[in-house]
């Protein structure tokens, strides 16, 4: 970004003229690992790259949020994680009865999603609602500019639903870690929502990214509901679910979502979630001691642990981390 900087009037305008000119081409990525706590590949997009992204998340958005459900929670505004628990807490005890009946919570996780968004599919979806050519060309060039991954990192079933369509100049995969990432996965999984919504007319659907849950007090219904889904998901979309990460949960079992754990009356932060909360804070507690990290950096770090555990119910934790943690920095 520095480099970027030094000659900013100059770079902005190149690629003004790269775009009006339509010579512009997405460069290459720059791919490396992050474990937190799943292992997950990141591919980030030059300086350059990244200054067209925004402008096309800017207006897709204008063109697509319109047409997203209310309860599709990722990477829109007024929404996210804390909004989607809360909203499925509250469904859970209307399904309930306040909590004097038993409910049931399908929930689903789609496998290798980012992988396996089709480009095609994609662009499809995308010239529904836009006609300009000069976008869609740009758009086409963005969207092509990943490789994906390996087919022999996909299930047999999902490589060969992909396979049918090679001959079709066919791509696979958007990265993880890129802005338009985000509005692409809303495109692409809106065919989902709508399907849910309208086409099986279930009432509590709701999803985050790759994450969906349907909520009902019938466990038959939910199975019913699951079986339309995954057909329509591998017929049309090109996607599966997660063999491991599909099940009905009763709620007075505890119900695991974006890592929480809803439960009657009340909600607890996830075992691992919890566990890896505190193995940070104490790093961070004796980097301060040897000097690594400064007092400031660190009070930041455990005032966003306390802002993420005012969301739940555990008055102790906070006490905890405010007693064994919570020091206000000494400004300079």
């Amino acid at each position: 970004m520095q480099q970027f900087e030094r000659l900013l009037e100059d770079n902005v305008f190149a690629l003004h003229d790269d775009l009006a000119r339509k010579t512009y081409r997405h460069g290459p990525y720059h791919t490396f690992h992050i474990h937190d706590p799943k292992h997950r590949i990141i591919s980030k997009a030059s300086v350059r790259d990244r200054l067209v992204h925004h402008a096309l998340w800017q207006s897709l958005s204008e063109i697509f949020e319109p047409t997203f459900i209310y309860h599709s929670y990722a990477s829109r505004p007024e929404r996210g994680t804390h909004l989607a628990v809360i909203n499925v807490s509250e469904v859970l005890r209307g399904v309930s009865r306040n909590y004097t009946r038993q409910a049931y919570v399908l929930k689903c996780d789609i496998r290798k999603f980012f992988d396996s968004v089709n480009h095609q599919k994609l662009l499809a979806l995308i010239e529904r609602k836009i006609s300009d050519n000069d976008l869609l060309w740009l758009l086409r060039d963005v969207v092509s500019s990943f490789p994906g991954r390996p087919e022999s990192t996909l299930s047999l079933s999902l490589s060969l639903s992909l396979s049918r369509r090679s001959d079709q100049g066919l791509g696979a995969g958007i990265p993880i870690g890129k802005l338009t990432s985000q509005i692409f996965a809303n495109i692409y999984l809106n065919e989902l929502d709508q399907f849910v919504k309208h086409t099986l007319h279930v009432r509590d659907y709701y999803r985050y990214a790759d994450n969906f849950v349907i909520v009902h007090g019938d466990p038959d219904y939910l199975l019913d509901a699951l079986a339309a889904t995954r057909s329509f998901l591998l017929e049309t979309l090109a996607l599966e679910l997660h063999p491991c990460k599909v099940e009905i949960r009763q709620l007075s079992q505890g119900v695991d979502f974006l890592g929480y754990v809803i439960l009657p009356h009340h909600r607890v932060l996830r075992t691992t979630s919890r566990r890896r909360m505190m193995k940070r804070l104490l790093a961070g507690d004796a980097n301060v001691q040897s000097g690594f990290v400064s007092e400031e950096r660190f009070y930041q770090v455990t005032q966003s642990y306390l802002g993420l555990l005012k969301h739940y119910d555990g008055h102790g934790l906070s006490s905890f981390v405010q007693n064994n943690f919570e020091r206000t920095p000494i400004l300079h």
